[in-house]
């Protein structure tokens, strides 16, 4: 966990430029605009383009699972490609458990039973390992997807005289 945010920081950048070959990070929005804005909080208009690679560092560090799913996003919409039963049904898994972890810890705050630690702790352990499992899964994939699409892509041929 601790290399997640390079790792997203890295998958995000090629996925940007792959769709878009030499952009750089000008294309870079806070989730590529996927998950909408809450209130103040609205991608495209918190400072992404004065400083793109510190707003993504931010978002592979306090949002993992969006940043993940917003480079899947982008080689997504790029190649018209969707999600199939399987990547639906891991992904509610994982948001059922990450759900039972919060409020299991919820729950634990307010009520206090002896050896409860310990479950809370089980169920937190499980909802993370799930979660660290899926997301590699997702990384894998898009890399895997860009490095494929780029062996696909014809290449250019240089003119003789």
């Amino acid at each position: 966990m601790l290399l997640w945010p390079c790792a997203q920081y890295k998958l995000r950048y090629m996925s940007l430029n792959h769709v878009e070959p030499g952009s750089g990070w000008s294309n870079y929005q806070c989730c590529q605009g996927m998950f909408g804005g809450c209130c103040c909080i609205q991608p495209g208009n918190m400072g992404e383009s004065s400083c793109p690679q510190c707003c993504m560092c931010l978002e592979g560090c306090l949002l993992p699972g969006m940043a993940v799913s917003a480079s899947q996003g982008v080689i997504m919409q790029r190649y018209g490609l969707g999600l199939d039963s399987d990547d639906v049904k891991l992904i509610r898994c994982n948001n059922c458990l990450q759900l039972l972890a919060c409020v299991a810890s919820c729950l634990n705050i307010c009520i206090d039973f002896d050896g409860d630690d310990a479950i809370v702790g089980l169920i937190n352990l499980v909802a993370e390992i799930t979660f660290c499992c899926v997301s590699g899964c997702m990384t894998a994939r898009v890399y895997h997807e860009i490095k494929e699409r780029e062996k696909e892509a014809p290449q250019g041929q240089k003119m003789q005289r």
